[in-house]
């Protein structure tokens, strides 16, 4: 294996273990900034050893070890010989002469709370939003501060700010590295799911630049979700928001047209959807459903796109069951933006007009003054009600609200549309 081969296959390693590795050390130091450092100390002895010496049976573990051995120089060069010294040294010993086979599964347990343990701090409500986003994407997806500034479209060095301000405050609060329970835990596991589902989002409807998708970023939400599904299996709305993710993510592919132009719902070639994913996202729904998470935010957003999952043609989409469901989902997060997309459902079940007289309704709401998405709906609807000159007009508002791109080409397009049959009718 050459150097470069080498170096790729550390960099896919890293990818994989780094967060196991970083959970581990931190659990020890109590700090993710100090733990995310000696993680990276021990990627460079794995970049220096490796190509030389092989990729060991275990790189996960080597790693680990590594770093765990690391953060006992580290204590020793600030003097702190105290217990936690005794107690790291002690690990790193008992780890190489009691093993047996059934510390393996130890290990696991340990590694998997570690993890959670994680997820929790990196979305620690101390923080600002976006500060959770780029720790939880730096910590646990293991993307570089390049990757997340390149996937949200914002400088590298504020990407890098974000990042340090985060661990620092993380630091200065001495933020509990544990798990949490009780209440607490509800509300911290709140925050979790709504990093992954922002991630996700972002990804699968990027709010500006050139791409509509952004597919890498809605693998790493879904692949954090499913970490997350598995070390939590008793919670409905983590299963909810992984099957919502499995579903959203199957019709990633039909979401494109051949030069990357936005191609909607109604429009998607559906043999283009992946029915593995559909398949997986209804079982995470059947799943979370069991467990009595009907009423939850996202088991909700799930059973939605569940119902355009199972229609084969749009024909056949149950557009009343989608209606009663946005009720319930409205009447939960009284959002005005859940509104909208009812609006929208009503328009399929009940005509154009119904969905234009609660699109109207909500013209007013100081929230959506400069959503892309309302005059966007409005102007599907007037188009449809053969309103032209109108629907024309809320196109062409809807392409000056957006930042994206490629939604701005198809909303000016369909305002064309619109000018052109116009001409055909005067």
């Amino acid at each position: 294996m050459t150097t470069s081969d080498a170096h790729r296959s550390i960099e896919a390693i890293w990818r994989i273990e780094s967060p196991k590795v970083i959970a581990t050390v931190a659990r020890l130091v109590r700090d993710v900034g100090i733990a995310e450092d000696l993680a990276q100390d021990a990627l460079v002895a794995a970049l220096e050893q490796w190509p030389r010496e092989g990729i060991p049976r275990s790189p996960g573990a080597w790693l680990t070890t590594a770093a765990k051995r690391r953060a006992i120089d580290t204590l020793r060069r600030n003097t702190r010989l105290d217990r936690k010294h005794a107690e790291l040294a002690y690990e790193l010993e008992a780890g190489r002469s009691t093993e047996t086979p059934d510390s393996h599964i130890a290990l696991d347990d340990d590694i998997e709370d570690d993890l959670l343990r994680l997820m929790f701090i990196a979305c620690h409500p101390v923080l600002a939003p976006e500060s959770r986003l780029a720790l939880t994407l730096r910590l646990l997806g293991g993307l570089t501060t390049e990757e997340i500034a390149r996937a949200f479209l914002v400088p590298e060095p504020t990407i890098a700010q974000r990042i340090v301000r985060a661990k620092k405050t993380l630091s200065k609060a001495k933020a509990s590295f544990e798990v949490p329970s009780g209440p607490e835990r509800a509300v911290r596991l709140s925050a979790v799911l709504e990093v992954i589902y922002l991630v996700f989002n972002e990804g699968y409807s990027a709010t500006a630049g050139d791409d509509w998708v952004r597919p890498s970023l809605c693998g790493e939400a879904l692949r954090l979700g499913r970490i997350l599904a598995e070390l939590t299996p008793g919670e409905p709305e983590v299963h909810g928001l992984v099957a919502l993710m499995e579903i959203q993510s199957s019709r990633l592919r039909a979401r494109l047209g051949p030069a990357g132009e936005p191609v909607r719902l109604l429009d998607q070639n559906r043999a283009l959807w992946d029915r593995l994913l559909i398949q997986r996202g209804l079982t995470a729904l059947r799943r979370a459903e069991a467990l009595g998470g009907t009423s939850g935010l996202y088991v909700l957003q799930a059973a939605i796109a569940a119902c355009h999952a199972r229609a084969r043609t749009p024909g056949e989409t149950d557009w009343n069951h989608i209606t009663a469901l946005y009720e319930t989902l409205a009447a939960t997060t009284r959002s005005p933006v859940v509104r909208l997309n009812q609006a929208v459902a009503v328009s399929m079940a009940h005509g154009p007009q119904a969905g234009l007289d609660l699109v109207d309704a909500l013209a007013s709401d100081p929230a959506l003054a400069a959503y892309p998405y309302l005059p966007s709906a409005r102007g599907d609807f007037l188009e449809r009600l053969g309103r032209l000159n109108e629907a024309r007009g809320e196109f062409e508002r809807a392409a000056g609200l957006t930042k994206n791109t490629r939604e701005r080409v198809l909303l000016l397009a369909r305002a064309h549309i619109c000018v052109v049959a116009i001409g055909k009718d005067a």
